[in-house]
């Protein structure tokens, strides 16, 4: 057995959910969009509402107004040091989309682990690590008695509270992950 397996066979170092936080011109992006974002990073397991974008007017100049975030999150668990490898592949598919020079999706990969919840950003900050491949991780919220708290630095849709809900569903997925990755087939639980 490889030491760095567990008796499941996942990786010791994968411990978290890949997710998505889509900011979309329409409150029900296309089927496209999804089958688009499976075939780059696998089934998904959970689509948010999407909520109006509406704190701040970054995006004006590139998307108009009218823009809705949401939170996608996809099967397995997956190892926190593949974020570059996401965030550039999220980056490849916005310029698939991309009409006329501008994006039409803005796909900010991350992961969620039982603690925090991280997005990969091309942005440099104080509160941002660097990691490889001019990719930081922007780490935005933790999860702390029942909820998940925003750092001062996080966006402030992420500081309203409003993805709460749907980031806790994600964490009870990825909890039943952790779970099901822990059981040995053919022992007693």
């Amino acid at each position: 057995m490889n030491e760095s397996n567990d008796p499941a066979g996942i990786p010791r170092e994968a411990f978290c959910k890949r997710v998505l936080a889509v900011l979309a011109p329409t409150p029900r992006p296309s089927e496209a969009l999804w089958q688009g974002l499976e075939a780059e990073f696998g089934p998904i397991d959970f689509k948010g509402g999407f909520l109006p974008f509406d704190t701040t007017e970054y995006y004006r100049d590139e998307f108009g107004t009218g823009l809705y975030r949401g939170f996608v999150s996809f099967r397995g668990l997956e190892n926190p040091d593949r974020l570059p490898d996401l965030k550039h592949a999220a980056v490849r598919l916005e310029a698939l989309w991309a009409r006329d020079g501008k994006r039409v999706f803005n796909l900010d990969i991350g992961y969620l682990d039982p603690d925090k919840l991280v997005l990969a950003s091309f942005k440099r900050g104080p509160c941002k690590m660097y990691l490889r491949h001019g990719v930081y991780a922007d780490l935005l919220l933790r999860y702390s008695k029942g909820r998940f708290d925003p750092f001062p630095w996080a966006f402030s849709d992420f500081r309203d509270g409003r993805y709460q809900q749907c980031l806790l569903v994600i964490r009870e997925k990825l909890k039943s992950e952790l779970r099901k990755s822990r059981d040995v087939p053919g022992e007693p639980e």
